[in-house]
């Protein structure tokens, strides 16, 4: 049977043309919802618990595999799109009646991000049922693509929209969104998917319990070399970047509006893409990972630290987002390095593990990012982030583990069985 291209795929498109409205519909509500919480409480404590209550259900996400694995896809993925499309309807629907309240926008936040969980996996796991394992690796470039697209560019859009229509009318929008995401959803064609039928729960059950074995034995990989070092790192970064989302609706507040609020979430997410795109070229394979570590941090946190202190908004977006290029590039190789190196029937568990524990950070960062910008403002939130990654970017110069990491093409498996002292 002769192969269809992908752009000829019916059922790609459909997933793929999803995935797009799915991801508009999360940056649209990301900073709305951000931005309405700060309006209604104007207080960085209610966007720190906002981005606290926003974030936890994502440190969970590991377990949602196996369930994934057993409900029916198109229906997962339909229903997500309209309970999501329902629950940002309330808001709107609630100002109207002047009965909107703060703890309603804050009951929402998290109960959005659950759905989320299922969300983005399901269309991963949907992808090789629908094209040939030859077309995978084009399939999740335009995955990536479409999703680092629209962060950067409906992240913009978004502030833009709240300054011209108004923060309410661009709920309604949103609600949209993932209607027509539902919609394309519903044309996927999967065949026949597979169920939980009442004989399997206890094997359900066993296999749940077998996930966290395996967790745990990812996460022993972690603490028992060098990336424990590394996971700090990762864990510092999550922490200050949650303290740093949840301030800059009041940072952008004070230096002209909520336009200026979607600039820095683009800039952010361009300076990721940036560095993710030019990782491959950079052939930094012969380098010390360390080093290479060591100096990606420093350049982040001083861009991070100045980046408040630039003579003009414009400048302070473009300085802000250079300081996560860095990121972008390291990330590319320390999962390099992983799939390389860690045997194959233990990538996932590793994975997990890494998500799992970086991503703790996350949500504590933006409860006491929230609580520090209440007391000291949002700048000298922003200015201690940058400083904390500076900080750590020293800390690993002077410790020599960290500096003795050797460079990818030196690496091999023997390299994950050096205890870390």
């Amino acid at each position: 049977m002769k192969e269809v291209p992908i752009f000829k795929n019916r059922n790609f498109l459909m997933l793929l043309f999803g995935r797009i409205f799915t991801n508009i519909g999360d940056s649209f509500y990301t900073v709305a919802a951000m931005w309405l919480v700060y309006e209604l409480g104007g207080s960085t404590f209610y966007t720190g618990l906002a981005g606290f209550l926003s974030i936890l259900p994502r440190i969970i996400q590991f377990l949602s595999g196996p369930m994934i694995d057993r409900i029916p896809l198109r229906k997962l993925l339909v229903f997500t799109q309209v309970a999501q499309g329902v629950l940002v309807t309330l808001i709107p629907i609630m100002a109207y009646f002047n009965i909107l309240t703060i703890t309603v926008v804050l009951i929402v936040a998290p109960l959005l991000t659950t759905f989320n969980v299922f969300v983005y996996p399901a269309q991963l796991a949907a992808l090789p049922r629908i094209i040939p394992k030859n077309q995978l690796m084009k399939g999740n470039s335009l995955f990536s693509l479409s999703y680092q697209g629209v962060d950067i560019a409906f992240n913009a859009l978004a502030g833009i929209l709240i300054s011209l229509i108004g923060v309410y009318t661009l709920y309604i929008i949103d609600a949209f969104t993932f209607a027509f995401a539902a919609i394309f959803f519903m044309q996927l064609s999967m065949g026949v998917e597979n169920r939980i039928k009442p004989s399997e729960k206890q094997k359900f059950i066993v296999s749940f319990k077998s996930y966290w074995e395996e967790l745990k034995e990812g996460s022993a990989i972690l603490f028992n070399t060098f990336f424990s070092r590394l996971l700090a790192g990762a864990i510092i970064i999550n922490l200050v970047g949650g303290a740093t989302f949840v301030v800059l609706p009041a940072f952008a507040s004070e230096q002209g509006g909520a336009h200026w609020y979607g600039f820095l979430l683009a800039a952010q997410a361009i300076g990721v893409f940036v560095g993710v795109s030019i990782a491959p070229y950079l052939n930094m394979e012969k380098y010390r990972l360390g080093m290479i570590y060591i100096v990606a941090f420093f350049i982040s946190g001083i861009l991070w630290t100045t980046s408040i202190f630039m003579p003009s908004m414009l400048a302070t977006v473009i300085i802000y987002g250079l300081a996560w290029v860095p990121g972008g590039v390291v990330n590319i190789l320390i999962f390099t390095v992983i799939q390389r190196l860690i045997p194959k029937n233990m990538l996932g568990r590793v994975f997990s593990a890494v998500t799992s524990i970086s991503g703790l950070a996350m949500p504590l960062g933006s409860l006491g990012g929230g609580i520090l910008g209440t007391y000291f403002g949002s700048s000298t939130v922003i200015l201690l982030s940058g400083l904390s990654v500076t900080i750590v970017s020293i800390i690993w110069l002077i410790d020599p583990i960290v500096r003795s990491i050797p460079s990818t093409a030196s690496m091999d498996e023997n390299t994950f069985t050096v205890v870390a002292k």
